[in-house]
C-alpha cells in the first residue's frame, strides 16, 4: 500500500525543474497577466490585475516586485506602468494553461464531467501535474488542439494556434458563421448554452433586427431561431486565452479576416 501511494503521488508533484518553487498564487498571477495583456502584449496595471484576481492592489504590487526580483525573473515591472511577462514567465504561464485545458478535455471526454464543471476542477489540479502525466493525458486524448469550450491548447513548446474571432453580437446579419469558442467562466451560462444548442462547431446565422438587449440567432442545421440576451451574446476582446465576460465567439468561414460588418 505504501509503495502504491508513493507511485500515485509522483505523478501529481511538479518535477524537479527550475519551476519547482512555484506556488499556486504565482501561477495564477502569470496566467492572469498573459490573458489580460492581449495579443499586443500590453502592460497590465496593478489595479486591473487586482480586480481579476480578487485581491488588494497593494498585494499585487508586492507580488509583482517579487516576480521581477526572482532569478530567472518572471515579469518586467515598473511602478505606475504595470507588468509584462518575461520569456520565462510566459513559458510558465503557457505551461499551466496547457495543463488546465488538457485536464478539462480529459475530465470531459474520459471521466464524463459536464462542460460546466471542468473549469473549476482543472483550476485545482493544473499546478500539480507532472510533465510525465501531462504527456500521458495528451497521448490518451490524441493530442487535442482545443478544450471542451473551444479554446486553443498550447503545444508542448508553447506554440498556440490562433484564429480570427469576434463576438457573436458583432457578427454581420445573414452570413453563416461557425461557433468557435465560448467563455468557461460562468457554469450557469454554459448550461444555458448547452440547452440552446450553442456549442463549438455549430453553424449559426444572426437574423436582422434591432441589436439592443437581445440578439436573434438561427441554428442552421435545425432551423431553430432563438433569442439571446445581452449577457450571452455580448463581450469585448480583452483576453488572449479566455474571456472577461460571457460571450460566444465566431469566425468567418469564407475568409479568415473578419470585422463587425464586413468580410474582406
Amino acid at each position: 500500500m505504501g509503495i502504491d501511494r508513493l507511485n500515485v503521488s509522483y505523478d501529481l508533484v511538479v518535477p524537479e525543474t527550475r519551476y519547482t518553487h512555484n506556488t499556486e498564487s504565482v501561477d495564477d498571477y502569470l496566467k492572469a497577466i498573459l490573458e489580460l495583456s492581449g495579443p499586443g502584449e500590453l502592460r497590465v496595471t496593478s489595479n486591473v490585475l487586482a480586480d481579476r484576481l480578487g485581491v488588494r492592489a497593494a498585494s499585487v504590487t508586492g507580488m509583482l516586485q517579487k516576480l521581477a526580483a526572482r532569478k530567472p525573473s518572471f515579469v518586467k515591472y515598473e511602478k505606475h506602468h504595470g507588468a509584462l511577462l518575461t520569456d520565462a514567465g510566459k513559458h510558465r504561464a503557457l505551461e499551466v494553461i496547457r495543463h488546465h485545458r488538457l485536464l478539462e478535455r480529459f475530465l470531459h471526454d474520459v471521466l464524463d464531467y459536464p462542460w460546466d464543471e471542468v473549469h473549476e476542477e482543472a483550476e485545482r489540479l493544473e499546478h500539480f501535474i507532472s510533465e510525465r502525466l501531462e504527456d500521458r493525458i495528451a497521448a490518451k486524448l490524441g493530442d487535442p488542439e482545443r478544450d471542451p469550450h473551444g479554446h486553443s491548447i498550447p503545444e508542448r513548446n508553447g506554440t498556440v494556434k490562433k484564429l480570427q474571432e469576434i463576438s457573436l453580437s458583432s457578427w454581420v446579419c445573414g452570413v453563416a458563421a461557425l461557433i468557435s469558442s465560448v467563455s468557461d467562466r460562468d457554469p450557469a451560462a454554459l448550461r444555458e448554452m448547452q440547452r440552446l444548442g450553442l456549442l463549438p462547431g455549430v453553424r449559426v446565422l444572426v437574423e436582422p433586427g434591432h441589436r439592443g438587449a437581445s440578439l436573434m440567432v438561427r441554428i442552421e442545421e435545425s432551423g431553430q431561431s432563438i433569442r439571446l440576451n445581452e449577457t450571452l451574446a455580448a463581450g469585448q476582446f480583452s483576453d488572449r486565452f479566455g474571456e472577461t465576460s460571457l460571450r460566444v465567439l465566431v469566425f468567418c468561414e469564407t475568409n479568415p479576416i473578419c470585422v463587425a460588418d464586413h468580410c474582406f
